[in-house]
């Protein structure tokens, strides 16, 4: 899933760490150094935070959340090198693969449009390790230029096909939203690198699980896990996973498992925009229609955006759809990890790409913006075949409909001779998904005891030992579904 920021947002960093400098306010004896730190680590100033978070680390009597995110900015400067690896020359070397008579100017002016994602860092240029691939999906000129053609690794749901006719069908027949459903069968897994924890220290592994859904998911049925051992989250916890613990051996990898099975059904509304009506004044509504920082905020320029897209429309399916159009409109690109971002939603709306979970936090956003309730959900895609991928998509309440989901990157099949099918992914969902988080960025059952890899999202889980967290590049996730059959 992923993302740097582009010319204006990063000279906007710039000129509010030069003020910060300027009047010498960064760092008092009664103000927090994290604002600067951050504004810092945004401009690509990894030295000047780097000192700062050393300074404000010695100091005596800090209380422990302090010390915890000041050492989650220091972690979050190394995520980022490790999402920007590529030197100017290497970017250059690797886009000829493509583009064999690549002419400096053409790079030079990708590079300034951050067409090519990098980042200035201490005075250099890093290019994000998919800047590449990315380039031939947000430029069209590049797209032009390659030498062969570019193969898209798209799944079989982002166009219209049989399943979304049979789901529609179905509603029309059936008069319900629960519709054209799938048996699954999934095994996950996490394999930790050899000698990454000391040998005879617990491994500790949350692995994502799939809440009960009414209508949505329904007979989950657990069948093993490896180590045998295990405790599965309560249905209530929006962030469903399965604890798994084990000893590390010496010079062998840790490897945990778990399988199981159950029903997802496809959900499909027929809603009439003429019957939508804004919601009432509904405490229960309440968190969902509120800002959220520090990715779902509503900045002037998220207004203007929305004042833009939106207009003089009243009717809020109409606004809706109208968010949903434009939200689709941004090219889909590769993600940097959602931990080393300040504010996603106002990343996707100047990027100029994002990817799923970017543009669900940004249509998120501008929905609640307008007075329309919205909530995340994620999981993971899968197919008939070998595809699967990480996925994230959400919900909007309209009333009287009710809560209705959107799933704005496959978003809308335009040339679809159904509009029900042209619009299907706002007000319904294929059955070739599964949800394990119906909101992001909240607490696992039992806690982690150290900084998550994922800050936002739960897909591919989470692994610790009692020394500290252990990142992406010390473990890999492993996922199969295999669907068994339409069920009735």
């Amino acid at each position: 899933m992923p993302r740097t920021r582009p010319r204006h947002v990063l000279a906007a960093a710039v000129i509010a760490l030069a003020a910060m400098v300027a009047t010498d306010a960064a760092i008092t004896a009664t103000s927090s150094p994290l604002p600067e730190i951050v504004v810092r680590i945004d401009a690509g100033d990894f030295s000047g935070a780097q000192t700062r978070i050393d300074t404000a680390l010695a100091k005596p009597g800090l209380d422990a959340a302090t010390r915890a995110d000041l050492e989650f900015q220091r972690e979050r400067m190394r995520r980022i090198r490790l999402d920007f690896t590529l030197t100017a020359d290497q970017a250059k070397a690797k886009l000829r693969e493509s583009i064999p008579d690549l002419r400096d100017d053409e790079f030079a002016r990708w590079t300034a449009s951050n067409q090519l994602e990098h980042l200035v860092i201490d005075g250099t240029p890093w290019y994000f390790n998919r800047s590449v691939s990315n380039l031939f999906r947000v430029s069209p000129e590049a797209l032009a230029r390659r030498a062969t053609p570019f193969q898209r690794n798209d799944g079989p749901m982002e166009n219209a096909n049989a399943y979304h006719d049979e789901a529609v069908a179905d509603a029309r027949r059936s008069g319900t939203s629960s519709v054209a459903p799938r048996r699954v069968r999934v095994t996950q897994g996490i394999t930790v690198d050899a000698d990454a924890v000391p040998a005879g220290e617990t491994v500790r592994a949350w692995i994502p699980y799939p809440r009960a859904l009414p209508g949505r998911q329904e007979g989950i049925r657990f069948a093993s896990s490896t180590p045998a051992k295990h405790r599965i989250a309560p249905e209530s916890t929006q962030q469903r996973t399965v604890y798994l613990e084990q000893p590390a051996v010496a010079g062998k990898p840790t490897t945990f498992s778990i399988s199981y099975e159950l029903t997802v059904f496809g959900e499909h509304h027929v809603i009439d925009p003429d019957k939508v009506v804004a919601v009432a004044n509904r405490p229960d509504l309440a968190p969902y229609l509120a800002q959220r920082p520090p990715h779902i905020v509503f900045t002037d320029q998220m207004r203007a955006f929305s004042q833009q897209v939106v207009g003089d429309e009243k009717n809020p399916y109409r606004i809706a759809r109208k968010l949903f159009e434009a939200v689709d409109r941004i090219p889909w690109g590769g993600a940097r990890e959602y931990s080393t971002i300040t504010n996603i939603s106002d990343y996707a709306l100047h990027a100029g790409h994002a990817d799923c979970g970017q543009q669900t936090l940004l249509l998120m956003t501008l929905l609640r913006m307008n007075g329309i309730p919205s909530r995340w959900q994620s999981g993971m895609v899968y197919s008939d075949g070998t595809y699967d991928n990480l996925h994230d998509w959400g919900a909007l309440y309209l009333e009287p409909y009710g809560w209705v989901p959107m799933d704005v990157t496959t978003g809308q099949f335009k040339g679809a001779r159904d509009p029900d099918v042209e619009w299907f992914y706002l007000g319904g969902l294929d059955a070739y998904r599964l949800t394990f988080n119906d909101d992001y960025g909240t607490d696992f059952v039992p806690a982690k005891q150290h900084m998550r890899s994922e800050t936002v999202d739960s897909q591919r889980g989470e692994v610790e030992w009692s020394g500290g967290n252990l990142y992406f590049d010390q473990w890999e996730y492993s996922f199969e579904a295999q669907v068994l059959h339409a069920p009735g």
